[in-house]
């Protein structure tokens, strides 16, 4: 069986590591793991390409990883952090010369087509539109010639509104979120590899803090762990030696990180 290739392009929380001021925080700015950009996901199965989330780093993320060929794009919520990259697409449309399908939550639909709403109508005779807006209700099938691979959205909590994870090919992506509803964590248990927020050591009203990813990784059980959306509290070198302490089988993530499950 053909295996899936995934890339973290992003692995900071909204403000990146360094911030815009040059504020680095605990991670030590001699190590290149710890500059971080914000969370996006490259998932390639076969000759299918997918985007999950366009950070506003997505431009320099898709360059540094050679990326060209986008054939969808999934987005897990409506913050500027996962969305505001989107203009970057237009490229990609002029290259494949065809429409791009764009999934998400009803939410972040009426969020997209409100604030960018030039990329999907057409709005001026210079400018042709690049996306198609598909709503996510249920699992979502990409297809491209004889091949395909499915995405089923994991509905998590991220502070007071609703994201989505993702689970396709035995990978589960939850990389925004503050908790798991107990029916949901069902759904997901014992994947090949989780990716999961893990913002920072101390409590956090909208996303998971370390003990808290530490425990929805002891109830979901997977076989390897990348802990992303990480915080400038939190040093590469140093939390990966805490880590390995911990156990073997979880790690943190960097920008450019690839893991073919």
């Amino acid at each position: 069986m053909s295996k899936t290739e995934v890339t973290i392009l992003g692995c900071g929380n909204s403000l990146d590591v360094p911030r815009i001021d040059g504020y680095w925080g605990s991670a030590n700015k001699k190590n290149p793991k710890n500059y971080r950009t914000r969370c996006s996901l490259f998932v390639k199965y076969k000759n299918i390409n997918v985007i999950i989330d366009t950070s506003p780093d997505i431009k320099n993320q898709l360059l540094k990883n050679r990326i060209k060929k986008i054939d969808a794009v999934i987005y897990t919520h409506e913050h500027a952090d996962q969305t505001h990259g989107i203009n970057e697409l237009r490229p990609i449309f002029w290259f494949n010369k065809k429409r791009i399908d764009v999934y998400s939550n009803k939410k972040t639909s009426s969020y997209l087509l409100k604030s960018f709403k030039y990329l999907f109508f057409k709005k001026s005779k210079y400018y042709e539109p690049i996306l198609n807006n598909k709503i996510i209700n249920k699992k979502i099938t990409i297809k491209k010639n004889k091949n395909s691979i499915t995405f089923e959205p994991i509905k998590v909590s991220h502070g007071d509104i609703s994201a989505n994870g993702n689970m396709f090919n035995g990978i589960v992506y939850i990389s925004n979120c503050s908790s798991i509803s107990s029916e949901n964590l069902k759904k997901i248990l014992n994947p090949n590899l989780l990716i999961i927020d893990c913002l920072k050591f101390k409590k956090n009203a909208t996303h998971l803090n370390f003990k808290k990813s530490l425990y929805y990784i002891n109830k979901i059980k997977p076989k390897k762990t990348i802990l992303t959306n990480l915080h400038s509290d939190i040093d590469y070198s140093s939390f990966k030696k805490k880590l390995e302490m911990i156990s073997k089988k979880i790690k943190p993530a960097f920008d450019g990180l690839i893991i073919k499950i």
